[in-house]
């Protein structure tokens, strides 16, 4: 259909030729300011909104501040144990106008089990409206017209959401995918019935076996469960790349998860470059998106439904576990300072106050509101002062597969007693045969990166941290233990560092497992 790939791409360019300037350019405290009153207007009639007194805020000449004074930061705990187990409960009003429709399970990297994160009609209408905008953005990419008839696989949790009688429940992506306009069926993989399947390897079998069918130019979703997919459809048509099957495919959009680990053994996979695009879709929001190419940042969406608080990550505002100090203090957008890394805070158009998401970002740009996503606040090591964040981890392994010509793309990593002192325990799992890798020259090079990478993991080598210690171990047991965990598909994401309880489920598995193979 040539006529609707012109018009299509007629509608996304359009917007390029009107001046940057006129295009949300106004002051970005401005805009966050706007939003605010917004999100206090339809909020001050909630129990949540009387309780803090949202109409009072609102008269105050500086409500940004009045805010901030007023009500509490919150984590997932705090909220749901005084407000968001109402709504689950059906009671309409509590943290947000009207009654909650639809609750998004988190993948349950953080916690032992999973969160249930409100989402509204309000949200679901800022997530389409940013989603349109993103679209928007790929008139910066010069894609030729015929791009716009091709179809969009969006490989994600099952539209077929359980009911409780009160509340739907599932993956954001399923609720979102649900709920897509009608214009964007006739582009939309794997379509209605397929992406209504609950089993996850019963939904990749009906992907692969209609592949050849399909005419795909974008894929979206998280890259381990992508990966898995692509090369199951290479094998099932005994083809060498998966352009062999989709020519057209130009754009993977992904997120959620740092790409580095993953862009190795996707190469692989391919028969000429693809155009990598981030988005930051959590599920309490559609909170970035990457606007322009030549860029692995994010811009931050400032003025729709979203108001944004930066906490200085380090000792002063959380403690050696990543939880949030009482005393915390946070700051807004136009105090942020470009390359520190900053907690995020988080109040939307979801009935979220001032909430602790659980992500770790940097601004790479503070002109233009561009971020990078550094990892989670309990996703970091630091037992005795080396500051190990997930992006440091991210970097060292992908110098590491750069370095050893070895592609890894899960890893996760343990802080562990060591005599007297501590250790780092790194678990690597790689496509390649654990027995032909020289375990401790990757050894050697991960602690190297990390000391190039990280002053305070440097010292912290020579002073508590005495021994650093590699397992290297086929990919399949780490979506193997996944899918034991009921964790397998959709959003969910092995996490990169594990802890407590997970640690030592993880042990026993792997012992369990290592022993019968």
């Amino acid at each position: 259909m040539p006529i609707l790939g012109s018009i299509i791409k007629s509608a996304i360019e359009f917007p390029s030729k009107i001046p940057l300037e006129k295009i949300r350019r106004m002051n970005p405290s401005k805009q966050q300011a706007i939003t605010l009153k917004k999100l206090l207007s339809r909020g001050q009639y909630t129990a949540l909104g009387e309780t803090y007194d949202f109409g009072g805020i609102l008269k105050k000449k500086d409500v940004v501040s009045a805010f901030r004074q007023n009500v509490p930061i919150h984590d997932y705990n705090s909220i749901h144990q005084k407000w968001w187990y109402r709504t689950l409960n059906g009671e309409a009003f509590v943290s947000w106008p009207g009654k909650v429709k639809y609750f998004a399970l988190s993948s349950g990297t953080s916690e032992a089990s999973s969160k249930y994160i409100p989402v509204t009609a309000d949200m679901l209408k800022a997530i389409k409206k940013t989603s349109v905008r993103q679209i928007f953005s790929l008139a910066k990419y010069d894609l030729p017209r015929d791009f716009y008839e091709r179809g969009i696989l969006m490989l994600g949790g099952s539209t077929h959401l359980q009911y409780n009688g009160t509340y739907y429940e599932g993956d954001l992506s399923g609720i979102t995918a649900g709920n897509i306009p009608f214009w964007f069926q006739h582009f939309y993989k794997p379509g209605k019935r397929i992406s209504k399947e609950r089993e996850w390897t019963t939904k990749l079998e009906e992907i692969i076996k209609n592949a050849k069918n399909w005419d795909i130019g974008v894929i979206v979703g998280v890259p381990a469960w992508l990966q898995i997919l692509m090369e199951r459809i290479i094998s099932y048509y005994n083809v060498k790349t998966i352009h062999d099957i989709w020519p057209n495919l130009s754009i993977y959009v992904h997120g959620g998860v740092s790409f580095a680990p993953y862009a190795k053994t996707f190469d692989k996979l391919l028969a000429k470059p693809l155009i990598y695009i981030e988005t930051y879709l959590a599920s309490e929001g559609f909170i970035a998106y990457q606007s322009r190419p030549g860029t692995n940042a994010m811009q931050l969406v400032l003025d729709n439904g979203l108001f944004y608080e930066f906490v200085p990550f380090n000792d002063n505002n959380f403690d050696d576990e990543g939880h949030i100090r009482p005393e915390a203090s946070s700051i807004t957008i136009e105090n942020v300072e470009e390359g520190k890394e900053y907690a995020l805070l988080l109040t939307s158009c979801a009935g979220a106050w001032r909430y602790l998401i659980g992500d770790t970002i940097k601004f790479t740009s503070k002109a233009l509101s561009e971020i990078v996503i550094t990892g989670r606040t309990k996703h970091y090591l630091n037992l005795c002062g080396e500051h190990l964040s997930q992006e440091n981890m991210n970097r060292a392994i992908q110098l590491l597969e750069e370095q050893m010509n070895i592609p890894i793309p899960e890893f996760t990593v343990a802080g562990i007693k060591h005599d007297s002192m501590f250790a780092h325990k790194w678990y690597l799992g790689t496509t390649n045969d654990p027995s032909t890798i020289d375990v401790q020259a990757i050894r050697d090079r991960i602690d190297q990166n990390l000391k190039d990478l990280n002053d305070d993991y440097r010292v912290e080598r020579i002073a508590a941290i005495k021994e650093v210690i590699v397992e290297v171990l086929p990919l399949h047991l780490f979506y193997d233990y996944m899918k034991l965990q009921g964790k397998e598909g959709g959003q969910n994401k092995f996490p990169r560092v594990i802890k407590n309880e997970k640690l030592t489920q993880w042990k026993e598995y792997l012992d369990k497992n290592l022993k019968t193979n």
